[in-house]
Order: structure tokens, then sequence, then C-alpha cells
């Protein structure tokens, strides 16, 4: 009988750390509403990460933004990773994949190929995309080029990295990542909804999960 009550419990726990951080989150965006002007770093006490909402498939996300060229998305990977790319204008995000190609793939593409129900888009504290067309021209400019891929020392993260920076040190994690944008940018770093047409991610889904029962 012990079994199943830890179990319970674990999974009561489980549900009010969700709850806890879901009340964060939320809390974030009511702040966000009575800002006047994109927040900085030095606008940080000493110990305030300067990622203010991680993207999340598992936790609300309010605010929906349209992307611009040179911004930055990501996606999740089985809940545990996120994947990262730039946009390019009219539906084409530029990746790294983990064969080693860069390519430039739809948003629909860009999520059927991962785990991730949403695409996010990295914002500062006014819901303004944080964006770089060199950045992206850098990233175009790549298409159809192999890199050696390595999960930890040459990932999508070090790629989209060397867009912005070319020949500066490794990125490979995505917080890392995200640290740095945020000192590129000197915002604190929010991500928010991508506003891409979910309608067409969850019809392709459907057709996928249909196509592999038959």
């Amino acid at each position: 009988m012990a079994l199943p009550l830890i179990i319970a419990g674990a999974a009561a726990l489980s549900a009010l750390a969700v709850k806890g951080l879901n009340i964060d989150r939320k809390s974030q965006q009511k702040l966000r509403q009575k800002l006047t002007r994109a927040l900085q770093l030095s606008d940080l006490s000493e110990h305030q990460s300067p990622v203010a909402i991680y993207p999340s498939d598992f936790l609300v996300s309010e605010q929906s933004v349209a992307p611009q060229i040179g911004a930055i998305v990501c996606c999740g990977i089985g809940g545990i990773l996120d994947h990262t790319g730039i946009w390019l204008g009219d539906d084409l995000i530029v990746e790294l994949a983990g064969n080693g190609l860069i390519k430039a793939i739809s948003s629909e593409r860009f999520i059927n190929e991962r785990s991730g129900k949403q695409i996010f888009i990295a914002c500062n504290s006014l819901g303004q995309p944080l964006v770089n067309e060199s950045a992206a021209k850098i990233a175009s400019e790549q298409i159809f080029q192999y890199r050696d891929y390595h999960m930890i020392e040459n990932n999508c993260h070090h790629f989209i990295w060397q867009c912005f920076k070319p020949n500066d040190h490794s990125i490979t994690t995505f917080k890392s990542l995200n640290v740095h944008l945020a000192q590129y940018f000197d915002r604190v770093v929010y991500w928010d909804l991508c506003e891409v047409d979910n309608e067409r991610f969850d019809s392709a889904r459907k057709l996928k999960s249909f196509q592999r029962k038959r």
C-alpha cells in the first residue's frame, strides 16, 4: 500500500510545483503590462536572471508575438531540450539539423520534426522580438552547407550564436545562448508564443498519427 501513496504524493507535489510556476509566469506577465520601456540588464538585481520567461509546452504562455526577420525561435524536444533557429521571413526558419545540414524549412516542418507543441520567439519585456537581420543574412548564406554536428560542442545553439557573433567562443546550452542574447541586446529575455498557424500544426499531427495507425 505504501508505493501507491508515495506515487500519489509525488504527483501532488509535482502538480503544486507546476501551479507555482504558472503563478510566477502570470506575475511576470502582469509586471510587463505596467512597463513603459524595455527592461535592461541594469534594471535587474544581483540575483535576478536575465531570462524572465523560458519557453514551455507545459506552462501557461499568455502572450503571442508575430515573428520578424532575424528573430530567434525555438521549440521543445522531448520536454527536456530546446531546438533553436532564426526566422528568415516568408514562413522560413534556418536551422542546424541533427545530421549537420543547415537548411531553411517552414514553421510547420520546424515543429513537426520535434516533439514540441508550440514555437516560441525571444522577445523583450514589451513583447518586441529581439532581431538581428545581419544574423539572418549570415544564416541564409550557409543554407545547404554541412557542419560536423555534435550534440554539445557544435549544436543548434552554437550555430545561432555564430550567426550573431562569428568566430566567438562556443555556446553549448540553451541557457547559455539565452544569457549571451540578453547581454548582446542588453534586454531581459521573454520567450513568447510565436504567431504561426497552429491549426495547420494540429491537422498535420493528426494526419501523421492516422498514417502511422494504418
